[in-house]
């Protein structure tokens, strides 16, 4: 896809990471003790604490991975939204006020309230940091996917531009900045998306594409007689008139090479063509179309939200969800094809485009990824740690109430935008991610500016909780609790802002590492990992009495490392290692359905054997 930097984007883009950089500079007078830097004091307001928890939640994944795969996959993405909004509910039943209870700055330190156990400040550490690694990743991948339309730049500045700006934020002023540009930009976020919805309605469902959308109809009617050469295979997006058995068929066609930002072919006139013109012309275009609508309709004009859903059952998309590799004029080039495929409404509004049901691995991926979604949510280190930056349990409860509102309308908003993507023609099918974005620019530029700016102020507000539990892993859990390194308050400041300077640096290494892959996916992952490492933990802690800190130790070591070892050897991995997928060790890319109750399994049995540990303990529940 070829972008061009916009003025106006980037003026507002601007405004908008000052205003923000603002609020941090403002706080750091109040972020001189670690009580202050690690939880805000502990003083936040429970109504802005649980915006805030909407803030950081609404990541990267919600925003730009969840729309995308409903753009590009249907009904299918948006389980990704039922899976999220319900890992709450164990949030509010189950985890809330003992967390706040047990708790000061980590999630290990209400693991560890009852034991005092250097395996358990060790291990909770250790796999602090490796879930927020994985929850990193995808925010850094879609910082580097928003840049390239909004400024003009390639993925890896963009990735480097918020590791700077997330590391400054939480270098100057901790969980008390970061608490409230995450309550700004959850606000707006479901502010401007409701917005959003509302043109989606008012605009309804066209056959007729727009004018800078590829349109299937208008390149049939192209030269019967242009001939095409594929000279060089280096990535891209062009248009490719393939002849097979005398019948000419026009593909989508992108190179091998990711690196590269154009596909070379030549025609009889000797242009080269970038997006299916001159590359002089800079040409923008996208794919999607409704090719059906029911009754013979044209158009539906402003629609209402029931009747868009009714009226996409009953029509037919043009889609690109698949890419294959063919070569051309046996020369050896191999080239990426996305070929075009007209789909039911009725299967996009039912699973089964991504999640292939009929055979047994599927079911085990779609089970495995909706027990990580569910039981996620309520171990993921940057959420608990919310938890303490208010007064009381209480507010504990009423901010989680407040987070599953805004969330759950949030992702109801997500199925129109998606849906609203895939039929006005902005998908790009080289980034998915890029859907939102996009069907914002196909309104106008100052609402594309505006969506931009926040959904890169999302990707902030996310990175900036992950970094600040990562930082307090490190400072507190580590060097204070287990190798008991004497500090005061102020030396624990900067222990926590020196370890946010390291972690934003892999940060962006993982970030550039991962382009391209989608960040709702990636972030499966992440919740697969905290809900193994993690959550049999807290549930065991809270209602079995006769948890032990081995137990707890062992189950966080084993459901990591489990975790960690499938996904690592998944096939998704293999792709992205530069390997074949399919000789992968296994078919399964989301662990949870092994990892989860493996951790149970090991948290029950180390604890039945060193039951004696418990001696001298209190034998009631924290």
């Amino acid at each position: 896809m070829n972008y061009e930097a916009n003025p106006i984007a980037v003026a507002i883009f601007l405004a908008f990471v000052g205003f923000v950089l603002g609020i941090s500079f403002y706080f750091a007078r109040k972020a001189k003790s670690a009580e202050g830097y690690f939880a805000a004091g502990g003083n936040i307001h429970w109504f802005v604490n649980g915006v805030a928890f909407a803030g950081d939640y609404l990541s990267a994944a919600s925003f730009l991975g969840i729309c995308g795969l409903i753009a590009t996959m249907g009904y299918d993405g948006f389980l990704y939204s039922i899976g999220y909004l319900a890992g709450w509910i164990v949030a509010l039943f189950v985890v809330a006020e003992p967390m706040k209870r047990l708790g000061k700055y980590t999630f290990t330190d209400a693991l560890d309230s009852k034991f005092n156990s250097k395996a358990i400040q060790l291990m909770a550490a250790i796999s602090t940091l490796a879930v927020s690694m994985f929850y990193l990743i995808p925010q850094m991948v879609g910082a580097g996917v928003l840049v390239t339309p909004l400024l003009g730049l390639p993925h890896w500045m963009g990735v480097c531009m918020v590791g700077a700006i997330v590391i400054t934020i939480v270098a100057t002023a901790g969980m008390t900045s970061t608490t409230y540009v995450q309550f700004l930009k959850g606000g707006l976020l479901i502010i401007f998306s409701t917005v959003i919805t509302v043109m989606v309605l008012s605009r309804g469902l066209s056959t007729e594409s727009r004018p800078d959308t590829f349109n299937p109809k208008m390149i049939a009617a192209a030269d019967a007689d242009t001939t095409i050469r594929v000279t060089e295979a280096k990535t891209g997006l062009t248009f490719v008139k393939i002849v097979e058995e005398g019948v000419a068929n026009w593909w989508i066609v992108r190179g091998d090479n990711l690196e590269q930002a154009q596909s070379k072919v030549e025609m009889h006139s000797g242009e080269t063509l970038y997006n299916g013109a001159p590359k002089t012309d800079n040409k923008f275009q996208s794919v999607g179309l409704v090719t059906k609508l029911p009754d013979g309709q044209t158009e539906t004009g402003s629609i209402g939200p029931l009747n868009y859903f009714a009226t996409i059952q009953e029509s037919e998309i043009v889609r690109y969800p698949k890419g294959k590799v063919a070569k051309f004029d046996h020369e050896g080039d191999h080239v990426k094809v996305f070929v075009p495929e007209i789909t039911a409404g009725a299967d996009l509004m039912i699973p089964g485009q991504k999640f292939k049901l009929k055979d047994g691995v599927g079911k085990m991926n779609f089970i495995s990824l909706m027990l990580a979604l569910f039981l996620g949510t309520a171990s993921l280190p940057h959420v608990l740690i919310r938890y303490y930056t208010v007064p009381s349990q209480r507010d504990a409860r009423k901010s989680t109430i407040v987070a599953i509102c805004g969330i759950g309308f949030f992702y109801v908003l997500t199925l129109f935008i998606g849906f609203g993507a895939m039929t006005l023609g902005v998908i790009d099918v080289e980034s998915g991610n890029m859907s939102a974005p996009l069907l914002a620019k196909a309104f106008n530029i100052f609402l594309f500016s505006t969506i931009s700016a926040i959904a890169f102020a999302t990707v902030l507000g996310t990175v900036s909780g992950l970094i600040v539990a990562t930082s307090g892993a490190i400072a507190h859990d580590l060097m204070d609790n287990y190798m008991n390194v004497q500090m005061n308050d102020k030396q624990k400041v900067m222990a926590g802002k020196i370890a946010a300077f390291a972690v934003g640096i892999i940060a962006i290494i993982l970030g550039i590492a991962f382009k391209g892959m989608n960040v709702a996916f990636l972030v499966g992952w992440a919740f697969a990992v905290a809900a193994s490492a993690n959550l049999p933990s807290i549930i065991m802690l809270l209602f079995w009495k006769k948890t032990t800190a081995k137990g707890i130790a062992y189950s966080i070591g084993v459901g990591m490392v489990s975790a960690l070892a499938i996904i690592l050897s998944s096939p998704s991995m293999y792709g992205q290692y530069g390997l074949d997928p399919a000789s992968a060790l296994h078919k399964l890319d989301n662990p949870g359905i092994i990892s989860i109750p493996l951790s149970f399994i090991t948290l029950v049995v180390v604890s039945l054997m060193t039951q004696k540990d418990n001696e001298g303990l209190s034998t009631e529940a924290p």
